[in-house]
């Protein structure tokens, strides 16, 4: 009697997101064990199920399961290097295999050589996604962002691919000076014997080219290495039916070598032209020691960077790059910090102030404590924030991408259509070998899938040497489509550090007294207007409050001495309770407001005690940038929460085409949703927790370095030079990527639609062929280098 089979069990465990309490993880648990086939435990701890299912198609429902019952299985993320991609249609091929899989969306880089994946676990793991890259034939490393390996493994590729190239010149010799001798003599000058000999040991040194290419075949995506392989074979195959059949035609092992050098040399010339296309981030890498001079056991040795901690005691000489974020605790010095924020003028430090890694130390010396270290320094998040931006996709690429990805099939079949139709009309298969030899060679997508990321990876690397990190190159192209642009008011367009300039106590309260209770309400708050207000009050006594609550855009409130106290806007006091009468003698609220000055109106146990008054100074950049804004077509608006006649007169002195005040945070969302909505690409400029719906909602959002962690977050543009300027020139930086976006892709239109013809027609030898399409790429990226020659005080 025969029993069943028991199904193999495969057990994932599945990250879940949206767990409030034990119950949630109780009704996951109960839906997932009521289907067929599945097992599973849920940890609320863990915000996870650990699930075994009977077939891998199984773990789809559970994923479908946990989703139809309100949480998410959150998508995770990893980047790897790639090795063995010849053309755009490798990188085309790559992303093809990997998205076929289930909850897994890939982007491949040709020009970084990188792919970035985000899956669902479960449906796919790390090690999955890496078999998938093999088995397509490419290689694959996980993606470290900053890993100085990369840079010698990338040294060490070069060196080993031109030792490859110079054997192989050696070897050719023959077959040049045969191609030199036909044009010059018109005769055959090296033996039919010595060239066979060449051509074969040329073939012997690009194994690895046909290596890919067979791999290409085989995988059933035919690229690049494809159609040289095709057409140098063809050629070398030919001649050697010549040479073994003693036939009275031609031969063309030159043709056949040369097509491999020159290709070759074409590679080497593409190699070192990317690898510059990352010198502005391979520049930033190298601002961080590899040693520190720390403090351990009353004595001052030397350390590697990599193990200091945070809290360890460092010592920054003269000269020497500070080599973690920290705070100065001894000494005084002036600190370059144009390689971070692109500000050329060093900005003195003393006690109490942060420094940063990678900025340069003057002539004093520093002791300085450890803050941050590792990935959590502010280089190495703009490191992280650049090298994600180079392996991101443009959406202007989607159109080289559609093209690329059909390409050499079609090419493919041109070029047997060239052999008929020559054989055809010149009577000649030989000539028409010859010029289908030509259209396999000269065809060559390369230059398509170079075109775009080649430029924002110069782009990129050339805002980040001068502040301005370009999140990812969506954000880098959409901020040179700006049509609009709206800022927020406080620490945006002013200073953002407002002074207390009136003090208006009721008739029962002393000055004193309102500074006191003010001071207490706002001690824990970051907002401008509360540190002016407490640094007002320096020297009086606070009292701790309790229940602190923070409206935004309104006020707060919180219990101090067992009655509730408020600070706030009129509406806001009112909104509590709080009656007004004629209690501040020679306060006058509209006077304040027509001045200029932000009025805040205090409260406790339901009386009055007065008011303070408080004035922001405009950016003195900011009259100028916005006037270059506008120059370059720009409408401009302000956003703010302060009240209408204190944003009047600041849109009025800086030229504001539009000012809307007394915005909560989400009406600030809102309005720029209706820009949109009537057509226009809008940008947002903020600094603070205030702005982050606003910038996530703009089509581009740009956070000044002096803002908030969670404004740079969602803002697609961290500029870390606190200047308004730098907006201007991340737009007009976009705008140069751009224009070489579309040049590059012109570029490369042009050159396959004029090559591809010449050489069906027979106009172009393959030898020909092979430079122009050496030189194809080259001139692409080349072209793209240029970018390294704009400067953002010109804007060029």
């Amino acid at each position: 009697m025969s029993g069943a089979v028991k199904a193999e069990v495969y057990s994932v465990t599945l990250p879940i997101a949206g767990m409030s309490c034990v119950a949630c993880a109780t009704r996951i648990e109960k839906l997932l064990n009521r289907v067929e086939g599945i097992e599973a435990t849920v940890s609320f701890a863990a915000q996870r199920a650990s699930v075994s299912v009977e077939g891998p198609e199984l773990v789809t429902q559970a994923v479908a399961v946990v989703r139809k019952a309100g949480f998410e299985v959150p998508q995770q993320e990893l980047d790897y290097a790639i090795t063995g991609m010849s053309c755009a249609a490798c990188a085309a091929r790559i992303e093809k295999v990997l998205n076929r899989r289930e909850g897994v969306e890939a982007v491949v880089n040709f020009a970084a050589e990188r792919v970035h994946i985000r899956f669902t676990p479960g449906l796919s793991s790390p090690e999955q996604l890496k078999t998938v890259i093999v088995k397509a034939g490419f290689g694959a490393t996980t993606f470290v962002a900053g890993d100085e390996h990369a840079t010698i493994r990338r040294e060490d590729e070069w060196r080993r691919e031109l030792r490859r190239f110079g054997v192989m010149s050696v070897v050719a010799l023959p077959l040049i000076i045969s191609m030199l001798g036909m044009v010059v003599t018109g005769r055959m000058v090296v033996p039919v014997m010595v060239q066979l000999v060449s051509a074969v040991l040329v073939v012997c040194c690009a194994f690895p080219l046909f290596r890919r290419a067979y791999q290409a075949v085989r995988a059933a995506s035919p690229n690049m290495d494809v159609l040289v392989a095709l057409g140098s074979g063809v050629a070398l195959a030919y001649s050697l039916a010549v040479v073994g059949f003693d036939l009275k035609t031609p031969v063309y092992f030159e043709a056949s070598g040369m097509i491999l050098v020159l290709i070759s040399f074409g590679k080497l010339l593409e190699f070192r032209a990317k690898q510059r296309t990352s010198a502005g981030l391979e520049s930033l890498l190298k601002l961080q020691p590899s040693i520190a001079h720390v403090e351990r056991d009353g004595q001052v040795v030397a350390c590697a960077v990599a193990d200091l901690l945070v809290g360890d005691v460092f010592m920054v000489r003269p000269g020497e790059h500070v080599p973690v974020d920290g705070t100065v605790l001894d000494g005084a010095s002036d600190v370059n910090e144009a390689m971070l924020t692109g500000e050329s003028m060093p900005v003195h430090k003393v006690i109490g102030a942060d420094v940063s890694a990678g900025t340069l130390n003057g002539h004093g010396v520093l002791r300085v404590r450890a803050t941050s270290v590792g990935a959590d320094t502010a280089l190495a998040r703009i490191v992280t924030m650049v090298e994600h931006a180079q392996g991101s996709r443009a959406p202007v690429q989607r159109v080289a991408d559609r093209v690329s990805a059909v390409f050499v099939p079609v090419v493919l079949g041109l070029a047997l259509v060239t052999w008929v139709v020559n054989v055809i009309m010149t009577q000649s298969w030989v000539a028409g070998l010859i010029a289908a030899v030509s259209v396999l060679v000269i065809a060559c997508p390369c230059a398509l899938g170079l075109a775009t990321p080649a430029a924002i990876m110069v782009g990129t690397g050339r805002g980040a040497h001068h502040g301005i990190i370009f999140r990812s190159a969506e954000a880098l192209e959409r901020a040179g489509r700006l049509t609009h642009i709206v800022f927020d008011k406080t620490g945006t367009l002013t200073e953002g550090r407002p002074d207390v300039v009136g003090v208006y106590p009721a008739s029962h309260v002393t000055k004193e007294q309102l500074l006191a209770v003010a001071a207490s309400l706002e001690e824990g708050s970051e907002h401008p207007l509360a540190r002016a207000i407490v640094a007002a009050a320096s020297g009086l006594t606070r009292n701790a409050v309790a229940d602190f609550q923070a409206v935004p855009g309104r006020g707060v409130h919180g219990v101090l001495q067992g009655e509730k106290a408020l600070l706030g806007t009129e509406a806001f006091l009112r909104d509590h309770g709080v009656t007004f009468g004629d209690v501040m003698s020679g306060f006058d609220m509209h006077l304040e407001e027509a001045r200029g000055r932000t009025v805040v109106l205090v409260a406790h146990a339901g009386v009055m005690l007065g008011a303070i008054a408080l004035a922001d100074t405009v950016r003195p950049d900011a009259l100028s940038a916005l006037a270059a804004l506008k120059a370059h077509g720009v409408r401009l608006s302000m956003l703010t929460g302060d009240n209408a006649r204190v944003a009047a007169l600041v849109g009025q002195s800086l030229g504001l085409d539009d000012v809307q005040a007394d915005l909560l945070p989400e009406q600030k969302a809102q309005i720029l949703a209706d820009y949109q909505a009537g057509g226009a690409c809008v940008g947002m400029v903020g600094d603070g927790v205030n702005d982050a719906p606003a910038l996530a909602t703009a089509d581009v959002g740009f956070a000044l370095g002096a803002g908030s962690a969670v404004a740079g977050e969602t803002a697609g543009i961290v500029l870390t030079r606190n200047t308004l300027r730098s907006v201007v020139d991340a737009m007009l930086l976009s705008r140069a990527t751009l224009r070489k976006i579309r040049q590059n892709l012109f570029f490369a239109f042009v050159y396959n639609v004029l090559g591809i013809p010449l050489a069906a027609l027979g106009l172009l030898s393959p030898v020909l062929a092979a430079t122009a399409m050496a030189l194809s790429s080259v001139s692409v990226i080349t072209n793209a280098l240029l970018l390294n020659r704009w400067h953002p005080m010109r804007g060029q």
